[in-house]
């Protein structure tokens, strides 16, 4: 069993004399709030930018299930609804736990690990009037300061997270996850890239496909080429070319991704954790630019990222994080 929550909330032993606890935590009771998760924007314009991928994917496993109905008789409805009803095992946390091992590649914590983290993010759902029972602490064996919040319940951290920082700044980290379920971007993902996968496979098919074009008659591959071309004509006609909407997307999602993270910034710091999360950034911010400064020493090219690969970049660069988060310290919310 992964590590969980009894019903209730625990009570954790007094921290090590050894490892000075700096988190302060609360005392009496807390308080859940009725409302646990929500929708933000963010999450609404994920779900409206991956439409077309989404309907793409249901396109081809009906055409798969129709194409078994006709060769075998199985109802054609049959392994479509299964399909439409499998996202939501994204929530079903025997199958987030199989996904946390096999898909995201995390462990247990060992029991000092799992001492210190479910003592932080005990802390941290109190903050935030949540039910922690509800999610599943899990570790990943990197490097470097990073954590994760997948399907409904997962979240997860390095063990290089969990051996260097404080408690408080290990909160911060914790809230910033938390707030990535508490808006919904984390099942929001997760569902898009599921749903998304039939269409994917099928696009990387036909790329195969056309990569042997050169193999073929030349007949054959002119009646190929022109066959495909007047189809691609009567798809943007018949849509006011908006059947080219997918090629910008992953620049739009890329643009919305990076505004959930400030989202999710924004919740950790709405829960005090402001100046932890600035302390975390500036220090793994240090931490690359003494790896570019090596790598650059060494002559390895570690330059600045291009254009592309920052319109790309899911998250945003560190600076707007932190302008982002002292101006939220500074307004005094």
């Amino acid at each position: 069993m992964p590590p969980s929550y009894e019903s209730g909330i625990p009570e954790e032993p007094a921290p090590s004399p050894s490892e000075p606890d700096d988190l302060l935590g609360r005392t009496g009771r807390i308080h859940i709030t009725a409302r646990q998760r929500g929708v933000d924007v963010t999450t609404l314009g994920s779900l409206v930018l991956h439409l077309p991928h989404l309907f793409a994917g249901l396109a081809v496993v009906f055409g798969a299930a129709y194409a078994v109905d006709a060769l075998s008789g199985m109802p054609w409805w049959a392994p479509f609804g299964c399909w439409v009803l499998s996202g939501s095992l994204a929530f079903h946390q025997p199958c987030e736990r199989l996904m946390a091992r096999r898909l995201f590649g995390l462990r247990h914590p060992t029991p000092e690990e799992g001492r210190k983290l479910r003592s932080v993010w005990r802390e941290v759902t109190a903050r935030a009037g949540v039910d922690g029972n509800a999610y599943q602490l899990w570790v990943e064996d990197g490097v470097g300061i990073n954590a994760m919040a997948a399907a409904g319940h997962i979240v997860g951290v390095t063990s290089h997270s969990l051996r260097t920082l404080q408690s408080a700044q290990l909160a911060g980290v914790l809230a910033h996850e938390l707030g990535h379920h508490a808006r919904g971007h984390a099942w929001a993902s997760l569902l898009t890239s599921w749903y998304a996968l039939p269409g994917r496979l099928a696009w990387r098919l036909l790329l195969r496909l056309a990569s042997q074009v050169d193999r073929l008659p030349v007949g054959a591959a002119a009646v190929l080429i022109g066959v495909l071309g007047a189809t691609v004509v009567a798809l943007a006609t018949a849509t006011y070319g908006l059947v080219f909407l997918p090629l910008a997307t992953p620049y739009v999602a890329a643009a919305v991704s990076r505004r959930a993270e400030l989202r999710a910034d924004e919740h950790a710091a709405g829960l005090g954790f402001a100046p932890q999360l600035i302390t975390v950034l500036h220090e793994e911010h240090q931490r690359e630019e003494s790896e570019r400064a090596v790598a650059a020493a060494g002559g390895a090219p570690f330059g600045p990222q291009g254009l592309i690969a920052r319109l790309l970049d899911s998250h945003p660069d560190v600076h707007t994080r932190l302008h982002h988060l002292q101006a939220h310290l500074e307004s005094g919310h």
